[in-house]
């Protein structure tokens, strides 16, 4: 018999056993073709040319993240698959093979597995590139003609990365195998690998690993100001490794004190999967470490969706506040522009008011080459009350400024509080911070504007040019095209006064970027999902088949089925509960870091996102489990 026939052979025997290898990565497969298949065709040229290149930054950004993790996540699963295969394939030694030959059958086989994969994947992907991009828009809330688009770029692209990451974990296998002794395969199935750790080991694991993670809980909820991208930089670090540590060290030592408490080891069938789980643990915490992170990646992924969505719909907010704004240095101009508008349009509501400008070199050093705004209390509480705008702002005292900002999609700076600001050589206390829409659009457009107390607008006034902002809401904002011209030749007439015009395009798509990105942040939510549950369920595969002896040996000593069957059921909920509980608790400190940058409450949306992954791993943990019990032959 042939190697290629042997190893057909093998493989189809063992198609159930990779399948959920091979379903993993064709999906993945499947998600890296569709997002390269965007990078090549014009489904995305709806958005203008800008946005064009925004998306196309965030998608190779994606197909980078993806490689990274297929790359991961092939290494993962062929070393479980090589530890599985050197196990069975030791027999060939009687059968006169030599280790080289092994390899070659080693390789073969896996390289069937993964064409598999490859073949399923790009199928898959092509027929799927229509739905795809279906799925993106209607998230997104584009409107476009979705038309079926397939080139052999991205097809080439995504087989060439894929092809690459598998043949470099193949080869590392057969080296691995050819280097092997045969003692090693032979005997590979009787080996313990499972040892009692020593308990100061795991007592420092558990200090270091509760102090780590603490540690980045507490970087990511401290307000930063300035050092607010440092801290959850090192926020995520610290997390990472807080977690490996943590199964490393402080559960393994938990499950070492509970077994020696023999009050509560012999009750019920706890002696019969705790003394399994401290020699187990010490081969899975990565595993467990592993899918941890995963999950926690994913509730950060989907919490992430949900703030740029919010974000952008505050930003279209912010933007259209008003239809019309004119900047003129010339007081009483509000009849006039307001009765070109009715020509044509219904007002909704306007506002008036009175901007002192500065020139930078008031300001100390840090404000150097900057435009700034001052504006009197009165007046914004006045325009606020006009507008329907909140306003729950303190009166400042002669000493004291609130900083009027824009909305920002992402601030690295989270806590203006106590900063202070010179102007003229008179230092001020940053009291409070608003982005609430004032002025609008104009909010965007200086660097700083700042609300002072009527008694200090006044007596710095003398210091700069007084800008008198007449702003317009119009019932029906998107017929700003029928004022549009008439107040363009008004403002140009009034030119010797300094009068300009701005005019808000409720149309703009300079930000459908944002809109794509948070569509892609769900895509990202689902596949590290996907990966964390793969993962669970080819550590539960291998664990089968290595407590395949151990069970018919309980057998033999007269344990009944329905007692096995409750022992492995309690193995398998540590699995599958201990990451979920780790992840459980780290999401709100991940989550809370993204709340306070994008300045937005993320709360409800971690509770759905922890709620949707409890779903789906209790659908994974049912199916493993039947598979677990199949294969280690526990029929009660």
């Amino acid at each position: 018999m042939s190697m290629i026939k042997l190893a057909y052979l093998n493989f189809k025997q063992s198609i159930r056993n990779y399948l959920s290898l091979i379903l993993s990565l064709a999906f993945t497969i499947l998600i890296f073709l569709n997002f390269q298949n965007l990078l090549y065709s014009d489904a995305m040229d709806v958005l203008g040319k800008m946005n064009k290149e925004n998306v196309d930054i965030m998608i190779r950004a994606v197909t980078f993240v993806l490689g990274c993790f297929m790359f991961f996540f092939i290494w993962y699963s062929t070393n479980v698959f090589l530890s599985r295969r050197k196990k069975e394939i030791g027999i060939y030694i009687f059968m006169g093979l030599t280790n080289q030959k092994i390899g070659k059958l080693y390789m073969l086989e896996t390289l069937m597995t993964g064409l598999a994969a490859m073949i399923l994947g790009i199928g898959f992907g092509i027929l799927t590139t229509q739905l795809f991009q279906m799925i993106l828009m209607r998230i997104s809330e584009i409107s476009t003609v979705i038309h079926f688009q397939i080139s052999l770029q991205p097809i080439l692209t995504s087989a060439v990365v894929y092809l690459i990451i598998y043949l470099i974990f193949v080869l590392k296998g057969y080296i691995n195998i050819v280097r092997s002794s045969v003692l090693d395969m032979v005997s590979a199935s009787r080996q313990n690998e499972y040892v009692r750790q020593k308990p100061a080991v795991l007592i420092l694991k558990s200090v270091l690993g509760v102090g780590i993670l603490g540690t980045g809980y507490y970087l990511a909820v401290k307000e930063g100001g300035m050092e607010v991208m440092g801290n959850v930089t090192a926020a995520v670090v610290f997390v990472v490794i807080g977690v490996y540590l943590l199964f490393g060290g402080l559960i393994p030592l938990i499950f070492q004190k509970l077994a020696g408490n023999k009050h509560f080891l012999y009750r019920k069938e706890r002696n019969l999967w705790i003394n399994n789980m401290i020699f187990r643990i010490r081969k899975n915490y990565r595993t467990y470490a592993i899918v941890c992170v995963l999950m926690l990646c994913s509730v950060t992924a989907l919490a992430t969706s949900f703030a740029m969505k919010q974000r952008y719909d505050g930003i279209v907010h912010f933007r259209n506040t008003y239809s019309f704004q004119i900047m003129s240095t010339k007081d009483h101009l509000e009849g006039k522009i307001a009765g070109i508008i009715e020509k044509e349009n219904k007002i909704d509501y306007q506002t008036k008011i009175q901007i002192l400008n500065l020139d930078s070199s008031y300001f100390d050093t840090r404000y150097q080459d900057s435009t700034y705004g001052l504006m009197a209390y009165s007046q914004v509480k006045k325009l606020a009350e006009d507008a329907g705008l909140d306003f729950d702002l303190k009166e400042p005292k002669d000493n004291e400024i609130i900083d009027v900002s824009r909305l920002y999609l992402l601030s690295i700076i989270t806590d203006h509080s106590g900063e202070k600001v010179t102007i003229n050589k008179k230092s001020y206390q940053e009291t409070a911070e608003t982005s609430e829409p004032y002025l609008g659009y104009l909010q965007e457009l200086a660097s700083s504007y700042y609300i002072v107390n009527d008694k200090e607008f006044e007596r710095l006034s003398s210091l700069g040019q007084k800008m008198y902002v007449y702003n317009y809401k119009l019932k029906d904002i998107y017929n700003v095209k029928a004022s549009q011209g008439e107040l363009k030749a008004f403002t140009q007439e009034m030119a010797s006064g300094q009068t300009a015009l701005v005019t808000i395009d409720p149309d703009s798509s300079d930000i459908e970027w944002i809109k794509v990105m948070y569509s892609f942040c769900v895509f990202m939510f689902m596949v590290f999902i996907l990966a964390s549950g793969s993962i669970l369920f080819m550590k539960v595969y291998n664990d089968a088949f290595e407590e395949k002896e151990r069970y018919a040996v309980l057998r033999k000593l007269g344990i009944a089925q329905k007692t096995l069957k409750k022992a492995a059921q309690k193995e398998m909920r540590f699995a599958y509960a201990a990451p979920f509980l780790v992840m459980a608790v780290s999401s709100y400190f991940s989550v809370h870091a993204l709340a306070k940058m994008m300045s937005t409450d993320l709360l409800g949306i971690q509770i759905i996102s922890i709620g949707i992954i409890f779903v789906c791993f209790y659908l994974c943990y049912r199916l493993s489990l039947g598979f677990y019990l199949k294969n280690a032959e526990i029929h009660p």
